[in-house]
């Protein structure tokens, strides 16, 4: 998509996911009881002292993918907490999510990647590390890596409107409950054959 090329516009659209994660997993940290969820590869025995923003700024300065994977990612990590419900988002797992989708989505889409033990030294892990975590999110996704035009647009303009309104949604007021997963908005359901735009509801 010609609008990624913009160098303007993937540093604003890095901000502005890393302010819906924070959001998210804040949000979740809050409302969903450490008991109810379940462990995964992806959690950490801490929250990491990295934030959010500097962690993805790091995956965009050093993964060199192409901007469209960072969209793509953004529709695994929806598609991985629809079909994960006991796996929500939060504050020590979102950073692995991270590194994960976006490896994933480089593998996907582009012509050229990087290998798994450059991932891992971007993401702060080991090579081991990645490979489990790449396995498990490609069995949470069902393997369902594959995005539809339709469906990248959508959650492209979703993106480009907030964006533009510089309002990043209150995720916390609305569209997180106990133990459920992440919910981005008014996300396109890719399901639906009219390509209506819904929100993630419970």
């Amino acid at each position: 998509m010609a609008e990624l090329e913009n160098p303007n516009v993937m540093p604003n659209l890095i901000s502005f996911l890393s302010s819906l994660l924070q959001k998210v997993a804040e949000s979740n940290d809050v409302n969903c009881r450490v008991e109810a969820q379940k462990i995964s590869v992806f959690h950490g025995l801490s929250r990491p002292t990295i934030s959010i923003q500097n962690y993805l700024d790091r995956i965009y300065k050093y993964a060199n993918c192409s901007p469209s994977c960072f969209i793509v990612a953004y529709v695994y990590l929806d598609r991985f907490s629809q079909r994960q419900p006991s796996l929500p988002i939060n504050s020590f797992n979102v950073h692995r999510l991270l590194i994960t989708s976006v490896m994933v989505a480089a593998k996907f889409l582009d012509d050229m990647y990087y290998n798994n033990a450059y991932y891992a030294k971007v993401g702060g892990i080991t090579t081991m590390e990645m490979n489990f975590l790449e396995v498990d999110f490609l069995f949470g996704l069902g393997f369902k890596l594959h995005v539809t035009p339709n469906t990248f647009q959508g959650y492209y303009s979703y993106l480009q409107r907030e964006m533009m309104l510089q309002h990043p949604p209150s995720v916390a007021e609305s569209s997180l409950s106990l133990g459920r997963s992440l919910k981005l908005q008014l996300c396109l359901n890719e399901e639906d054959s009219s390509h209506k735009k819904q929100q993630l509801a419970v």
